[in-house]
């Protein structure tokens, strides 16, 4: 019998439901297998100056299996999740293993043979919100901006909700079922300078959970809104930032964000081992002693995190990777093959967003650590500086050489808050700056609107406290 049929009954079951359809035993094969069902739905809802403009809903579903045959990897998927499927991808992706091994030769690294056993269900227990609701909710929103927020030139109001539920089985024994639902509802308003040049800015709620977890009444969101706006009359009113090598506060948002893009890829193993900057500085001080990192795999003090990972798409148990301990570089994030290169435990940082990608290395809840500072003293203790506050892209190399562009943020003179400052850039080696950290704010703020983009989009969440440092920062 060929064994990759073996478990499997001989009536076709058809097209099923990812944790329900029956699953072939994996244990008996010789080669290390895997096998991921999958499906991903989204919907998005949106409204522009209170016309919806967009409406749309996506489900895309299937089947993927990996071998790996003398170190070379085979893969193959197809789109619809049934017996026949999984036979076809079983075979396809032995098949490619084996090639690649007659071609390229073998490597001798042993995968580590680790086994986790977990199901994680995060549906609501609440009744579905209708169509009807989501809309009611996203107009409510809209007539409070409009009613509160004058002389805008526009207003969107989107609603984007998506689900992935996953499903893995691996030779080794492991068995895995997940399913995470995420909220994101961004709020944007548009205004016009004296300049006549339009002013954005960006209000962003982003959580794990189905609509009805996240979003309860449209009144919790109104405070946030009128700070929103009183930010963007702030930014009519801004001046040009004066470059050069500038003290500064990082808001959590700037933080998270150069925890994930400047010092998180090029800790990625495979990147390590592609020769970025951090394969020659573990164990050394890479940052100030107070300054320290860890990506979560799904929980922090207790609560479940916004990008939970349990097990990872190897079948690896997911296991908080602690990258930067009181400014030292201590680990990398890995995946089975890493882990066996480098002779290191696996993290389970192997994550693959749709059904037809490969796992790569990947990032899921990075964050710097809070500290013991309240942000309104690190504000007073500058006397020429800039508090930074929100982002709207960054871009990192695997030196760890950062840009990231500046859409809010005000001068501190002399302890105090002043005037709010036009789009700028701030850019640095992530080392170098995380080095120059004197304070770290005593909160942490998470956020997962996200997706990181490395070969294939994939959501994570970022989060982190305010942190005090130097950056060179552009402007007049």
């Amino acid at each position: 019998m060929d064994k990759s049929l073996h478990g499997i009954c001989p009536q076709d079951y058809g097209t099923m439901t990812v944790k329900d359809h029956p699953i072939p035993d994996l244990t008996n094969h010789s080669l290390y297998t895997e096998l991921r069902l999958q499906e991903n739905s989204r919907q998005t809802l949106q409204l522009m100056n209170g016309d919806v403009t967009s409406n749309s809903v996506e489900t895309v579903s299937g089947v993927s299996a990996r071998v790996c045959d003398q170190g070379q990897w085979g893969f193959a998927s197809l789109p619809e999740i049934n017996d026949h499927s999984i036979r076809q991808v079983l075979q396809e992706a032995g098949n490619n293993a084996a090639f690649l091994a007659g071609q390229q030769g073998s490597q001798s690294a042993r995968l580590p043979d680790d086994s986790f056993s977990v199901s994680k269900d995060f549906s609501s227990q609440q009744p579905a919100a209708t169509q009807e609701q989501k809309l009611a909710f996203l107009k409510a929103i809209d007539r409070y901006v409009q009613d509160n927020c004058p002389s805008l030139e526009s207003r969107i109001i989107r609603l984007h909700l998506e689900t992935i539920s996953k499903r893995v089985h691996t030779s080794t024994g492991s068995q895995g079922f997940t399913r995470i639902p995420r909220t994101i509802l961004t709020v944007c308003l548009v205004a016009s300078n004296d300049q006549q040049e339009p002013v954005e800015l960006l209000h962003i709620v982003s959580d794990r959970g189905e609509y009805q977890d996240v979003l309860t009444e449209p009144s919790s969101l109104y405070a946030d809104i009128d700070k929103l706006y009183q930010q963007l009359l702030d930014k009519k009113e801004a001046v040009p930032a004066s470059a050069g090598y500038k003290e500064v506060i990082l808001d959590s948002e700037l933080s998270g964000l150069l925890a994930h893009e400047a010092v998180g890829h090029p800790v990625e193993a495979d990147l390590v081992l592609a020769g970025s900057v951090a394969a020659e500085l573990q164990g050394e001080m890479v940052a100030s002693p107070i300054v320290s990192m860890v990506d979560f795999a799904h929980s922090c003090n207790g609560e479940t995190l916004p990008v939970p990972v349990f097990i990872d798409d190897e079948g690896s148990k997911a296991e908080d990777a602690v990258l930067i301990d009181q400014g030292r570089l201590t680990g990398f994030m890995h995946n089975r093959y890493s882990a066996a290169q480098l002779e290191q435990p696996s993290s389970g940082n192997a994550r693959a967003f749709k059904y037809f990608d490969e796992p790569l290395i990947r990032m899921r809840n990075t964050a710097i650590l809070p500290g013991h500072d309240k942000l309104e003293a690190m504000i007073a203790s500058i006397d020429d500086g800039y508090y930074l506050i929100k982002s709207n892209n960054g871009e990192a190399d695997a030196t760890a050489e950062f840009m990231f562009g500046i859409t809010l943020g005000y001068e501190i003179k002399n302890g105090k808050l002043g005037r709010a400052i036009q789009d700028t850039t701030i850019s640095g080696m992530a080392f170098d700056v995380l080095k120059t950290v004197t304070m770290v704010s005593d909160d942490l703020h998470w956020e997962c609107s996200g997706y990181c983009g490395k070969k294939q989009d994939i959501p994570v969440a970022c989060g982190g406290p305010a942190i005090k440092c130097k950056v060179h920062i552009g402007g007049e």
